[in-house]
């Protein structure tokens, strides 16, 4: 509690709200608060259930030292329980942090499974990307589970959660099911739920809410820029399931950010493809104008030229992440991915000559036709690119990070199975090896730990009981659960399924194409 209570101390802009007469929500990040406070989405709906007069909201999380020393969660604003609240809203951005809500309801005194919870229980519901893509997995947990964005939904559930709450909850339930893009595991519908989306973004600006030095964007104020991508990348999520492509205005996020410079220096720009934007450039020079540092999320390689690389490095920006994806042109063309090796190497000779002291190239390996040749591709590209910079004597340093293809529900790539692991660790280690003494670093995610994410990326609802008895974070404790509760880590993860077969998402409505 004390540690609680200094925390809060270290904050500006958290909300303190008197409780009398307004209805409680606890918003949940099941996992660390060093990494929740840098997450813009929990500060949007955060901002937005306390600008109600309604409503109260309290953040709460939960990381690895809760979960080993038994530590009962609070919230940050009242260091009070989850039992206090009548609603939980967890937000899920990461199939990983699955493994949390166990330990942290469990820890609560509250009851796993939705069927075991009564009107003396908090409603319990979930959102975020992950539950937007497929929440079978941990739909027995709860009892409404969000498809689509917050701010397009929360409007319509409110009224109906304030006058349920004291009632049966089997009617309240009923009553939520009928809301658009609300999916209650106890009443299936008869029709895929469709996805809700928010239209004109201006409408809700999202931005830094709580500023705080404990967390990994302690200096930026969060800036949102768009939503959606247009690219239709096939391994994507955002390109499948979040478009259209949506952008805040010129004027209101100029607006947003002078407010934001009263608070820090610089201005973190957040989307799926900031530099998309149709007036970045404009957008650059105004935040320039006003005095800011500034910071992006995310470079699309074919929308960058020298002025905006210009503008980022006056900006204070010296690292710069790039994502080709694939090596070989051909497998790029694959996946939809849309870049030529001459638009790569362009964008890195860009970051050297404009000063950039860091580059991060992304890729994917083990990607759908993906061969030997396409491996040795990645390392042609990161020798070419690194000569380049040399060529120019630019100081940068390139990184590669190097990540295996997981398919994704709601993807183009869904029923495609993962490369098996040990294909993956050969690939890395021949990355390795083949650029060692080269001056390039090497980041690498664990085959193991994105088999487990692919798993709970297309798992069904059978899953739960896998994770309902999981007590720590690992993967011996993963595959004792799944061994135990005869669940095929192979079918899920590595098995390519047939264009015929059912999805365990059916209940989502499609929005794929090829």
């Amino acid at each position: 509690m004390e540690k609680g209570r200094k925390r809060l101390e270290r904050e500006t802009g958290s909300i303190l709200k008197d409780w009398g007469g307004k209805l409680p929500f606890a918003f949940v990040y099941p996992n660390s608060y060093f990494i929740g406070m840098s997450n813009l989405g929990m500060q949007t709906i955060y901002g937005f259930l306390n600008a109600r007069e309604d409503a109260v909201c309290e953040r709460i999380f939960w990381d690895k030292e809760n979960s080993e020393n038994g530590v009962v969660p609070l919230s940050v604003e009242s260091q009070r329980p989850l039992t206090d609240f009548a609603v939980l809203a967890f937000s899920f951005n990461y199939e990983i942090d699955f493994f949390n809500i166990a330990p942290l309801l469990k820890a609560s005194g509250i009851p796993l499974y939705a069927e075991q919870r009564d009107e003396t229980q908090p409603l319990i519901i979930a959102g975020g990307p992950c539950i937007s893509a497929n929440p079978m997995p941990i739909a027995p947990f709860f009892d409404c589970l969000c498809i689509g964005e917050a701010e397009s939904l929360l409007p319509a559930m409110l009224p109906v959660i304030e006058e349920g709450l004291s009632g049966n909850r089997e009617e309240l339930l009923r009553a939520m099911a009928k809301i658009p893009g609300v999916y209650v595991p106890q009443f299936p519908p008869e029709k895929p739920v469709t996805r809700q989306k928010l239209m004109n973004l201006d409408d809700y600006p999202a931005h830094s809410i709580v500023l705080t030095q404990d967390t990994e964007l302690s200096d930026l104020y969060l800036l949102e820029v768009e939503r959606g991508c247009a690219h239709n990348c096939r391994f994507c999520l955002v390109s499948s399931a979040f478009s259209p492509m949506r952008f805040h205005s010129l004027d209101s996020m100029l607006k947003q950010a002078e407010i934001g410079l009263k608070l820090r220096k610089r201005i973190g720009l957040v989307g799926p493809a900031v530099t998309d934007h149709p007036q970045i450039e404009e957008l650059l020079k105004g935040l320039l104008d006003l005095g800011a540092q500034v910071s992006i999320s995310s470079l699309r390689l074919t929308s960058l030229n020298q002025e905006i690389m210009q503008l980022l490095v006056k900006g204070g920006m010296r690292s710069v992440a790039l994502a080709p994806e694939a090596g070989s042109e051909c497998l790029r063309q694959s996946i939809k991915k849309g870049i030529s090796e001459s638009q790569i190497l362009e964008a890195i000779r860009l970051a050297g000559e404009a000063g950039m002291q860091q580059l991060k190239l992304y890729f994917m390996i083990g990607l759908p036709g993906e061969t030997e040749a396409d491996i040795q591709a990645i390392v042609d590209l990161a020798l070419t690119g690194k000569k380049l910079i040399e060529h120019k004597r630019g100081k940068t340093r390139l990184t590669l990070n190097v990540s295996p293809f997981v398919p994704k529900a709601s993807t183009v790539f869904q029923r495609l199975p993962m490369t098996p692991l040990d294909v993956l660790q050969a690939r890395i280690a021949f990355l390795k090896n083949r650029l060692a003494g080269q001056g390039i670093k090497i980041n690498n995610e664990s085959p193991q730990w994105s088999e487990v994410q692919a798993v709970l990326s297309r798992g069904d609802s059978s899953l739960a009981k896998a994770l309902a008895g999981i007590e720590k974070e690992s993967l011996a404790a993963w595959r004792e659960a799944m061994e135990t509760n005869h669940i095929d880590t192979d079918y899920f993860a590595h098995q390519e399924w047939k264009a015929d077969s059912k999805l365990p998402w059916s209940i989502i409505k499609s929005e794929t194409s090829g």
